[in-house]
């Protein structure tokens, strides 16, 4: 069961029917918002002003940043869509165009579960890509 409180007069009178007075104590403070849980336990990693949807995908962007200003990839697009039947799509977490002008497609994964790797063949198949997977 959740409960939503829509401001602190509703959190302050919560607080005093909890601890049976009146008025609540004046150095009450809201409760912290408790960070959501990932389905497998990814944390969401900031790297240079950007949030990404865990550790592995953050490390892989700033490693991206560095081959770019070392010139071993002209520039990197993060997540490009790929639109499949039924209405359906999917991200691809990086494309890489290298400096001889070759394009990559990367998917960071942590665990590489069998919806993704169906998704990913039918991506494959449909616009001819070869996806790397890291």
């Amino acid at each position: 069961m959740s409960l939503r409180l829509n401001s602190m007069i509703e959190y302050q009178a919560l607080v005093a029917r909890m601890k049976g007075k009146d008025a609540p104590p004046a150095a009450t403070a809201i409760p912290e918002e408790a960070p959501r849980k990932s389905k497998f336990n990814a944390v969401i990693t900031e790297a240079l002003g950007i949030k990404f949807h865990s550790k592995k995908e953050a490390r892989y962007y700033l490693e991206l940043v560095c081959r770019q200003k070392a010139g071993e990839i002209k520039y990197f697009l993060m997540q490009v869509p790929f639109r499949l039947p039924g209405n359906a799509k999917h991200l691809l977490d990086f494309m890489i165009v290298h400096s001889d002008d070759s394009i990559e497609y990367v998917e960071v994964k942590g665990k590489d579960l069998p919806m993704g790797k169906m998704k990913r063949n039918q991506v494959e198949e449909i616009y001819g890509i070869r996806i790397t997977v890291v």
